[in-house]
């Protein structure tokens, strides 16, 4: 039954030595495991951790997406979510590999020129970069490649070993410690001085969309895809609620041009300790304008020539004042702050919507093109009746070998000059997608 623990049926035990002496640290996994529905018990030189791999809480979601939370070895979440038509059995397998404890939470450091709050998070250096199939980080674990996920999936959400973000948070919840030094609230971190630091409290969050080695979200399925939004949408609810987190972020990184170090099909979830200085520049603009003003911007764009593709709730468009050489935007029709606050309805639709166009922006050229797909949400706690979801797709793809750079006026000065017109890139686009058939599996 969804949301129960199912009967006992058998069980599985995994062994592996106390890293660095640490059994205090090997406790806290054991304990972490037995708050995801296991059982365990540590011994004084070794981790003997017995995990009921097959009483995982089942959570029924959304378009009959299943839910089931757990531990890695080193305390951090990983969070199985099953494709409605999965052929996946309810057992999980242990993580039994031996880990280094995590690292320590970065620092943030304040730009007092700007306010802007920087993360110097030195763990990052370590991380993978475009490694083989056989060590792929991100696929299923097999007895030589000891990767990050125990057990074959179908969509797997996990804490990134290395963040920029916690896993510190203001408080201890969950696993995760308390920050030392944590912001104290939106007028901590509006304040200007010299040399001012926090703690860089948060969370950050890989999406893995398939267990296949290559590909991005336009490759996957229909019924993936759908997946993949319901997951989008409970890791929003979740870590919106979470202490000291003031905004979600959902993305994608697609391709090596734009810093893609995994070619792995996978997004990533960041939940920041402040409003982000984009998100500020929106929550100025509309307190000189209007509330409304998303909605205005739709009913713009509906009827005109930058307008690619429309749905029964969603409508994609080139924007006005476009700054990339493939810029499209994505609303939804009625006001929603995030992804969590969707319809069932509306997230069926947008599973082929989002398909097709990233399809579409494929079909512009004969090989794959790179972009960042970015989903603004509205802050946890402010201007959640004005700012309204939305997704960005961006690329600097200018010519089927040219890459458009950001030089001295946009990447300095923030002045942004355009190489093609809105409106001529909506027509390449409406173009290409005329090639795309509408997606139905």
């Amino acid at each position: 039954m969804p949301g129960s623990t199912r009967p006992v049926r058998s069980w599985r035990s995994a062994r592996c030595a106390a890293p660095r002496g640490a059994v205090h640290a090997v406790a806290e996994v054991a304990h972490r495991l037995l708050d995801a529905g296991a059982s365990a018990g540590v011994d004084t030189g070794t981790a003997r951790v017995i995990v009921n791999t097959d009483s995982l809480t089942a959570v029924a979601l959304g378009a009959g997406v299943v839910k089931r939370p757990t531990r890695l070895a080193d305390g951090r979440e990983l969070i199985y979510f099953d494709d409605a038509d999965t052929t996946l059995g309810p057992e999980r397998s242990v993580d039994a590999r031996t880990l280094d404890p995590r690292p320590i939470t970065a620092t943030m450091r304040q730009d007092v020129l700007t306010g802007d709050w920087i993360t110097v998070a030195s763990n990052r250096q370590n991380r993978a970069f475009l490694p083989p199939a056989h060590l792929d980080p991100l696929a299923p674990q097999t007895p030589t490649n000891p990767s990050e996920i125990p057990s074959r999936y179908d969509v797997a959400v996990f804490e990134n070993k290395s963040p920029s973000f916690g896993p510190a948070l203001d408080s201890a919840i969950g696993g995760a410690p308390a920050a030392v030094d944590p912001p104290r609230g939106d007028d901590d971190l509006e304040h200007l001085g010299l040399g001012r630091t926090r703690t860089s409290v948060g969370r950050c969050e890989v999406v893995c969309f398939s267990p296949a080695h290559e590909g991005s979200f336009g490759t996957l399925s229909r019924t993936r895809a759908r997946t993949v939004i319901e997951a989008w949408a409970d890791r929003t609810a979740a870590l919106s609620a979470l202490p000291g987190i003031r905004q979600v972020f959902p993305f994608e990184n697609r391709g090596q041009e734009i810093g893609v170090t995994l070619p792995h099909p996978h997004g990533q979830i960041y939940a920041y300790p402040y409003v982000t200085p984009r998100t500020h520049r929106l929550l100025d603009t509309l307190s000189r304008t209007c509330d409304d003003l998303f909605q205005r911007i739709l009913e713009f764009e509906a009827s005109g020539p930058r307008v690619v593709l429309q749905g029964e709730h969603w409508t994609a468009f080139v924007p006005f004042a476009a700054r990339w050489p493939i810029e499209v935007h994505v609303l939804p029709h009625r006001h929603v702050s995030d992804l969590a606050e969707t319809t069932d309805a509306e997230r069926d639709e947008l599973a082929p919507f989002y398909l097709r166009l990233l399809r579409g922006i494929d079909a512009l050229y004969d090989t794959p093109t790179p972009y960042i797909a970015a989903w603004h949400q509205a802050p946890v706690a402010r201007a959640r009746d004005s700012v309204r979801l939305n997704l960005q797709i961006t690329s600097p793809r200018r010519a089927a070998d040219k890459l458009k750079y950001l030089a001295g006026s946009e990447a300095a000065m923030g002045a942004w000059i355009g190489d093609v017109t809105p409106e001529s890139q909506a027509e390449r686009l409406r173009a290409a997608l005329d090639t795309v058939p509408e997606v139905t599996a």
